[in-house]
Formats: C-alpha cells, structure tokens, sequence
C-alpha cells in the first residue's frame, strides 16, 4: 500500500506539472499589415484587427495604414508605414495577417495597362517582386503568413467595378505563391459578396462595411484554426 500510494503521488505531481506547463504556454503572436481593408471600421472597434483580437482573446499588433502600398519609394513613408513591406516589425511572431497590392494597381496605373507594375508586385510564377520579398521576410521568422485579398464589388456603380481583371490577375497571382510554400495561405474573398448586394461594402462602395470586415475575419480565423 504505502508503495502504491506513493506511485499515485508521483503520478499525480506529473500530472500538475504537465497541466502548469499547458497553462503557462504563450500566447499566440499576431501582426496585421495592409491598406485600408485592415483599418476600416476601426472607429467602433469592428476592423479586421480587432475582431481578430477578440476572437482569438489575444493582443493582435496592426501596423496597416489607409492608403498604404507596395511602391512607395519616398524616405519618409516607411515610417508612416505608407509602404507595407516597411510595416514588418520583428518579433517572434505566430502569424502574420497581411494584404495590399490593389493601391498600386488603383492609384498607381489606374488599373489599365498595368503590366508592368503588376510584375513589380508579383511575378506570373509567384516568386519575384514586392509581395514574395515581403511574405518571405515575415516567413523567415517561422510565422505563418495569410495574405488577404479584396471584396468584389457587387456591381452596383462601384468607383473600382473597372479594377476587376487586373484585381483578379494580382491574386490569381497572390494564389501562386501560396500553393509554393505551405506556410503561407491565401484567403480569397472574390465569392463573398453576392451579386447585387450592397450590405458588405461601405458607403464609397470600396472599403467593407462592419458585416464585410466581419465576413472577412472570419475567414481568416478559420485558417488560423485550421491549422492550429
């Protein structure tokens, strides 16, 4: 008996030790980078970021900026954060949650003959431009990478409805590379909006509304479980 008891004694101490070491795991690391699509309905707490935050119950950093893009050049704008490859904070990150790529196209080259700007970004194979450099770098910490894309419009007199094809070219592209490495997934949101259906974009028809952020996140939390 009193060896039986003390094997339950052991037993039971390296039971609490393994159930402490669950408890003291760390939490998960999250940094969001992009444009407007991660900062749009921050006002009432109900962007991207924050909706990740609350769903996942961890502290998400998001270093997105209205109007950022891949091409900026001036000396200032990485630290305005106007350049998305300059938003990369080092950090032992989990995942690192991104998107861009349709200020270049929009404001950049109107989103006609964009060719050549359009291979700046993402070459047709996925491994060249400023999107590979910058997903690479996030994966060079081990994070796991999930590249956003953008709402469709639902073609009701959107400013960006001409913006479709070469929209769909960047991430047929975006799709590439994300079937290159398996740490890196890319969360489409091209069937999202149903025809017609103005409920999942805000008023200027381009940024999502709080129901299109919603639908937004939560795809991507479903990656982020899913590969958990």
């Amino acid at each position: 008996m009193p060896r039986t008891a003390a094997c339950l004694g052991f037993l039971s101490l390296i039971f609490c030790l393994l159930s402490l070491s669950a408890t003291a795991k760390e939490p998960m690391r999250v940094l969001v980078m992009g444009d407007s699509f991660m900062v749009t309905n921050a006002r009432t707490q109900s962007a991207v970021p924050h909706l990740l935050e609350r769903s996942l119950g961890v502290k998400v950093r998001s270093q997105a900026v209205v109007g950022a893009r891949f091409g900026y050049n001036l000396p200032i704008s990485g630290a305005l954060g106007m350049n998305i490859s300059k938003q990369y904070r080092d950090g032992n990150w989990d995942y690192v949650v991104m998107n861009g790529g349709g200020n270049d196209l929009w404001l950049g080259c109107g989103c006609t003959r964009c060719k050549k700007r359009l291979n700046r970004l993402i070459s047709a194979d996925g491994r060249k431009g400023s999107i590979p450099a910058t997903v690479a770098r996030a994966r060079s910490s081990g994070a796991r990478v999930i590249y956003v894309g953008y709402l469709r419009s639902p073609g009701l007199g959107s400013p960006i409805e001409h913006c479709r094809k070469v929209g769909d070219a960047l991430e047929a592209r975006i799709a590439v590379m994300a079937k290159q490495d398996p740490g890196v997934s890319f969360i489409s949101l091209a069937d999202m909006v149903p025809h017609g259906d103005a409920s999942f974009h805000a008023g200027d028809m381009i940024h999502p509304s709080p129901k299109g952020s919603a639908a937004a996140a939560k795809r991507v939390l479903a990656a982020i479980k899913g590969e958990r």
